[in-house]
């Protein structure tokens, strides 16, 4: 299997229509009587839409019999209420509509974020941030775009083509006739485009999150993309998908077009055949020419809501493309716990897990992984952290550290050997549990945008300020906090008051602080600090490890002298491991490592 092809299948799946069909069914549980009050507002809508026609036709056979003005006045003021009373019915209609389908796509939101946050990190790496991200974004902007320009349209055109219909055959079922005739040429038109648009659609979609994805990764390496002169090669890649979003897109305005061609057909064909049928059967004394007027006056309502029910079509299938990505993401939770169980029996097969301990040592047996077939990253990785050790990991690039480092808190999971934190399997517990024993801490941290107080709580909700405030001053960020605003009720964040790379890494480490874990993984948590702050965040790692297991990937050196242990690895193995006296008296590869870092710190 090639990488490319590995890439697909750990993508999102898109769900088909009789699972797009099933959530929105879910998601309107709790709305019928909103259902039938727009159902029956677009109903009477529709039927004072046929007044007008029918007084104007009314109109034509009083000025020929020669009737007088008086009715003809009774006949306009009909005419006028009618259509005040349809506008706004209809204005309520699509009111009504637009609400029930927001609340619709509001529900569907909240469960793809809520599943979002439930999957493993490594679900979602597979698949892709940019893949998550667009489907959270463009898919949702686009399903609501259709909301505010399709739902208008299909809930008066639907409902004005059905009852005019009507009205139509009670005048003569010839009329009728003519749109049955002309019928095969729209069916042929919407059948044409519903077997090309959706592919096409669809895989506009894919490119926008391959694109996405090529963004985000780019901004969130951008240090990375400047040190390595990576910027032309980078907009390369973003220029091509692109492109390929470019193509795709160019793709679905040509089928547009040749189903407006279609359509334009389609048209001519039915005004003609009106115009025929209309002129024979007042020769023929079949009905008054105000009968006539009247049915020739419906046609013309009718036009246009065809037209408009037909060309959303474009529309609609661009949401429902999306409305399907949306669905697939929900689908990848709801396999999970089909597969799990579900209420009793799930509540049972749950309660049947091992639970880790409040405490333990950390045991590493024999774990090999990689991220594709073949292509080991870790291999044969024997560890065993103490309670209350910490082990340093040090090595070169690319030696497998950070790997090391997920593994071990669960972020990935070995494709043979087993992690084992107090004799049980961490593979075999919850993702919560496993999370509140074991806490992985990277250099990629995260400042919410709301109060510090709020940014604190997620570690701990029921700590209260002074916990927090300690926490702080465990970590050395006294200083720092003293001098906010508004202390913990300062907002930071996005346009709040700004955290340096330094200051957001200590707010990292008082959340460890809060959140109590026995056992904590850096993954170079203190690499982004720069050389005027390492020594003090160094220091506020230690504090914030204090009594508690510890394995710590080494960005500097300097930070292993005061591990009980040191890992050196290369290749994924560990070719080295013991203090730091004894790993310098053997003379070996950290030897090598540590002098050449002594000569240049």
């Amino acid at each position: 299997m090639t990488t490319q092809s590995i890439s697909e299948s750990a993508k999102f799946p898109i769900a088909d229509a009789r699972s797009v069909w099933h959530e929105v069914r879910r998601a309107l549980h709790g709305q019928g009587t909103r259902l039938i009050t727009v159902v029956a507002t677009m109903v009477v809508g529709a039927a004072l839409g046929l007044v007008p026609p029918w007084a104007l036709g009314r109109m034509v056979d009083t000025v020929i019999d020669g009737n007088g003005t008086g009715r003809i006045w009774l006949l306009g003021a009909a005419m006028i209420g009618a259509a005040l009373a349809f506008a706004g019915f209809t204005s309520l209609g699509v009111i009504l509509s637009s609400r029930l389908f927001e609340t619709i796509l509001a529900r569907l939101r909240e469960r793809m974020f809520t599943t979002s946050l439930s999957l493993p990190l490594e679900r979602v790496e597979a698949a892709g941030s940019g893949d998550l991200v667009s489907r959270a974004t463009d898919d949702v902007e686009e399903v609501s775009r259709a909301i505010s320009t399709v739902v208008p349209a299909l809930s008066t055109s639907l409902f004005t083509v059905l009852l005019t219909a009507v009205g139509l055959t009670a005048l003569d079922w010839r009329f009728l006739a003519v749109l049955v005739v002309a019928l095969p040429i729209y069916v042929f038109a919407v059948r044409w485009y519903l077997r090309k648009a959706p592919a096409i659609y669809a895989a506009e979609r894919a490119a926008m999150g391959l694109r996405a994805q090529q963004v985000l990764g780019g901004v969130r390496g951008l240090r990375t993309v400047h040190a390595y002169d990576l910027s032309p090669r980078l907009a390369e890649r973003i220029g091509s998908h692109s492109w390929e979003v470019v193509r795709w897109s160019m793709r679905a305005r040509i089928v547009q077009n040749r189903f407006y061609g279609r359509l334009n057909s389609g048209q001519f064909i039915v005004m003609a055949g009106l115009l025929v049928a209309g002129y024979l059967l007042v020769g023929a004394d079949a009905l008054t020419v105000g009968a006539t007027t009247t049915a020739m006056l419906l046609f013309l309502r009718l036009f246009a809501p065809i037209d408009d029910l037909l060309l959303v079509i474009d529309e609609l299938q661009s949401a429902l493309a999306s409305l399907a990505r949306i669905v697939g993401v929900i689908e990848v939770r709801a396999a999970q716990e089909s597969e799990e169980g579900e209420g009793d029996e799930g509540r049972t097969a749950e309660s049947r897990k091992p639970r880790l301990p409040s405490r333990g040592a950390l045991a590493v047996r024999n774990v090999t992984f990689g991220y594709a077939p073949g292509r080991d990253v870790i291999r044969g990785i024997d560890l065993d952290v103490a309670p209350g050790e910490t082990v340093a990991v040090v090595g070169s690039s690319g030696a497998g550290k950070s790997t090391l480092a997920a593994l071990l808190a669960g972020v990935r999971t070995p494709d043979s050997g087993a992690i084992r934190f107090g004799g049980v399997d961490i593979v075999d517990v919850p993702e919560t549990e496993r999370a509140q024993r074991i806490t992985l801490v990277t250099q990629e941290v995260h400042v919410f945008a709301g109060s510090l107080r709020d940014d604190l709580a997620l570690a701990n909700p029921a700590a209260d300020d002074a916990a927090m405030e300690a926490a702080l001053r465990t970590v050395l960020a006294g200083d720092w906090f003293d001098l906010l605003p508004d202390g913990l009720d300062t907002v930071v964040g996005d346009a709040g008051h700004p955290l340096t790379p330094m200051q957001a890494q200590q707010l990292a480490l008082a959340r460890l602080v809060l959140a109590d874990p026995p056992m904590v993984i850096l993954d170079e948590a203190t690499a982004d600090a720069g050389s005027a702050g390492a020594s003090l965040l160094e220091r506020a790692a230690r504090a914030a490890l204090d009594g508690r297991s510890a394995l710590v990937v080494a960005h500097r050196l300097g930070q292993t002298r005061d591990a009980d242990r040191i890992l050196l690895m290369e290749n994924g193995t560990v070719p080295e491991e013991g203090t730091h006296e004894q790993l310098i008296a053997r003379g070996g590869r950290y030897c090598e490592l540590w002098d050449a870092w002594s000569m240049h710190r």
